[in-house]
């Protein structure tokens, strides 16, 4: 006899199940909304991927963040991994390149050349930058897909080209995409086919600036950004800059004026000011493996003071599940964050006057890539965002 068991109706967009005639209600709150009707119908499931209602495509599977989005889905209740691909890793199980993932039962990783997308409904794209572009717009228009690579992240193709050295392969395409952060622009990712997941920096920087901009209480000149990450942000790659020899004890600014986060910071910032905005960012490598704070500095407008930007902040987020603004006087800390898809903020004042000085803290490898994926296609397909994302931060 199957495992699954089946219920009669689920109705997430109507914030509810049914299960004969027993009825069972849903938080009715900011990011578990009533939503509208998904064209796929949900099952409840037992844990096995196979046997889950919805079967997602990892591309990408054999880096930091393929990894992050299957240890995620192990307790989401519809979505299940049946495609894996690793072109370098083609042929090997995933638990021999994360052993951390043993437990689950995992399809074989093979080569993207391999796959037969007709057998999944959705994708999680996690691809290195300028390889994602061709191998999307090659995939059925049927599925759904999140991208968690920058190769749409930013609409100008010129400004792409600029700053990633290539030009842009699937500019048709881009005409479509969303950009994916979650809690300022769900109401497009819920009609999206594609989303372009956002940057980990652009994440932790945007939050906290959004809101700000959007209600006139800071400049649009002279912000002032000064970001740090963990090793895991660099990939998985095999890098000299990144053995423990180089990185341990020690700090490392990267990416002097010249990081491709900026584009995209200065894109999302200047659409909510509607004038360009252009922002001083550096960011630095950390000795540790997880978490991401930026530490930014803002000159606010006349008139305004740090509490009105701390109050600002409190209203646009009081109802959001994994924005949380800390306490007045409580600083983040990464530590508090790790392994979760929270993002904790805060604002304090500087001791120049009419400077505020906001920090924002994030995991990198959840918040900032396949926590907020797999937010993102929780909405486009119908179903509570919080779905399979409610771990609580690992401390310590």
């Amino acid at each position: 006899m199957s495992s699954v068991s089946t219920f009669s109706s689920i109705c997430f967009e109507q914030g509810c199940w049914f299960k004969g005639e027993r009825k069972i209600r849903v938080a009715d709150k900011q990011g578990v909304k009533k939503r509208p009707s998904s064209s796929l119908s949900f099952r409840v499931s037992a844990n096995s991927s196979s046997e889950k209602d919805i079967r997602i495509g990892l591309l990408g599977a054999s880096g930091y963040t393929g990894a992050e989005i299957v240890r995620l889905l192990a307790n989401h209740p519809h979505f299940g991994v049946t495609l894996m691909t690793a072109d370098r890793k083609a042929g090997q199980s995933m638990d021999s390149v994360f052993p951390h993932l043993t437990a689950q039962k995992l399809p074989r990783l093979i080569s993207v050349k391999d796959a037969d997308f007709s057998t999944v409904d959705a994708v999680f794209c996690c691809l290195p930058h300028g390889t994602t572009q061709e191998i999307i717009k090659g995939l059925p228009t049927a599925l759904k897909i999140v991208d968690l690579s920058a190769d749409f992240r930013l609409r100008d193709i010129s400004e792409y080209e600029e700053w990633y050295g290539q030009p842009h392969k699937a500019v048709e395409l881009q005409k479509e995409v969303v950009y994916g952060l979650t809690e300022l622009l769900r109401d497009d990712i819920r009609k999206a086919r594609l989303v372009a997941n956002p940057g980990c920096y652009p994440t932790s920087v945007q939050l906290p600036l959004v809101p700000l901009l959007k209600a006139n209480l800071i400049k649009h000149e002279n912000i002032i950004i000064d970001a740090k990450s963990g090793v895991s942000g660099a990939g998985r790659g095999a890098k000299e800059a990144n053995l423990y020899s180089e990185i341990a004890e020690g700090i490392s600014s990267y990416g002097v004026t010249r990081h491709r986060h900026v584009p995209e910071i200065e894109q999302g910032l200047s659409d909510v000011a509607q004038s360009k905005v252009t922002v001083s960012f550096t960011p630095h490598l950390m000795p540790m493996i997880r978490g991401m704070q930026s530490t930014i500095y803002v000159e606010m407008a006349p008139g305004v003071g740090t509490e009105d930007l701390y109050q600002q902040l409190k209203s646009s987020y009081e109802d959001e599940e994994f924005v949380k603004v800390l306490e007045e006087g409580v600083v983040p800390r990464t530590h508090n964050v790790r392994g979760s898809n929270y993002c904790f903020m805060n604002v304090f004042p500087d001791r120049i006057p009419g400077r505020a000085i906001i920090i924002s803290v994030i995991d990198n490898l959840v918040k900032g890539a396949s926590g907020q994926a797999l937010q993102n296609l929780n909405i486009m397909l119908g179903l509570p965002e919080t779905t399979g994302l409610l771990h609580q931060p690992l401390f310590p």
